[in-house]
């Protein structure tokens, strides 16, 4: 019963957001609507990416000391330079791989 209602809810939730994508022609929006839209990605990600480099996982906040906060720099840097997505996440993991595994032993 508990998998049925995994199933059900995920599928539920699949199209009902996926109706707002397919079935809303664009231009239906107002060009004030689609430069709001713009800046979504943009407010989205530091929400999802902050905990993960700040908090431990014990929910409270990590010490400057922790790799985690260089690789974000590295990544900060690099992406703010390379204005490129891939670069900024390939750096940010390099970073982080060498501080951990190489500095830290």
């Amino acid at each position: 019963m508990t998998w049925f209602s995994i199933i059900v809810s995920g599928i539920v939730t699949y199209f009902s957001r996926m109706a707002m994508v397919a079935l809303i022609d664009r231009e239906m929006l107002g060009t004030k609507v689609k430069e709001v839209l713009n800046y979504v990605p943009a407010a989205v990600f530091p929400a999802i990416i902050f905990p993960g480099v700040f908090f431990n996982d014990f929910g409270s906040f990590v010490e400057i000391t922790d790799p985690k906060i260089y690789g974000a720099i590295v990544a900060l840097v690099v992406g703010f330079y390379s204005k490129s997505v891939i670069a900024t996440i390939v750096s940010g993991l390099l970073s982080y791989w060498f501080i951990i595994f190489f500095l830290l032993r």
